[in-house]
């Protein structure tokens, strides 16, 4: 582990409440405020008593610390190298995080490091300046429950306006894409942000329906063939996904995944990736669009 426990939510608590001791405030009432603040909920039975009894030894039964100065916990420079890498990644910049006192350190990779496979390559445009600003303005509305107004170049390359409130965002790492999940727009329920022109927070009073659209759910069911590690494979692969694994022998595998209708494409693609490895047995559509992607490729001479 890069970071360890040192930077856990109990250590960082317990150092806040030093803190203020150091400063002159003992009042239990105030030090159980932040043990709720920054820790878990069930932390208020422990960590405070333990404090007081003396069980961990940094705080007397009164109240008061032996320690002079406010703990610190600077970073190791292995954590500052892994921080210099991740801050490298372009989708950062979406989120305004600031990684300061790193601005010599080497990272410890960069993106020419690796490679990632089965990946579309026409991926958001995450450096793009509108792009990110467009980004900022969803996220805020999300953050306090607002409405935005926006425009986009539909399938058909009309151009639409709508409003709407959106609800969250969702990333599709095979896709490389944002999307926003919304309420209020009959048409659909998700947006790629590649696809939205312009963005801007809705002023006006004009009431909106607030309803989120049901998303529709499927199940794929798939055979694996548990040969080069399939299985583990498999469910790294689907970890986010709810699902079901039934034990056939000892080599073959039976997996209900269920999966959003809108995704229906991108789980084709991840299916295929394992190749002959795992089977398709249902649903009978979803085979169908199996088969019919492997007559297109085998057209394209692609094998």
């Amino acid at each position: 582990m890069i970071f360890s426990e040192l930077y856990s939510a109990y250590y960082n608590t317990v150092s806040k409440i030093i803190s203020k001791i150091v400063d002159g405030e003992h009042s239990e009432k105030e030090l159980q405020r932040i043990v709720s603040e920054n820790a878990f909920e069930e932390s208020t039975l422990t960590i405070v008593p333990s404090l007081k009894n003396e069980k961990w030894q940094l705080v007397s039964s009164d109240m008061k610390t032996p320690l002079e100065h406010k703990p610190t916990m600077p970073l190791t420079v292995l954590q500052k190298q892994w921080l210099k890498a991740i801050s490298l990644d372009p989708r950062v910049k979406l989120f305004d995080i600031k990684f300061d006192g790193i601005e010599d350190i080497e990272p410890l990779f960069t993106p020419k490091d690796y490679y990632v496979y089965d990946k579309y390559s026409d991926g958001d445009p995450f450096e793009d300046e509108e792009y990110i600003k467009r980004f900022k303005t969803i996220l805020k509305a999300i953050k306090q429950g607002t409405q935005i107004k926006f425009e986009l170049v539909n399938r058909k390359g009309k151009t639409v306006f709508a409003r709407c409130r959106p609800i969250r965002l969702e990333y599709s790492e095979k896709d490389d894409k944002f999307r926003m999940i919304t309420s209020g727009w009959r048409s659909v329920s998700t947006v790629n942000l590649a696809k939205i022109c312009n963005c801007v927070h809705y002023t006006g009073d004009k009431p909106l329906e607030d309803t989120e659209r049901e998303e529709r759910k499927d199940t794929i069911v798939l055979k694996v063939l548990d040969e080069r590690n399939a299985l583990e494979r498999v469910m790294l692969h689907f970890a986010h996904f709810e699902k079901q694994a039934e034990k056939l022998d000892d080599k073959h595998y039976l997996l209900k995944i269920k999966y959003s209708t809108d995704d229906k494409s991108e789980m084709v693609i991840r299916v295929l990736s394992f190749g002959p490895l795992v089977e398709v047995v249902g649903s009978d559509d979803f085979k169908e669009l199996i088969t019919k992607k492997l007559k297109k490729q085998k057209n394209c001479g692609l094998f």
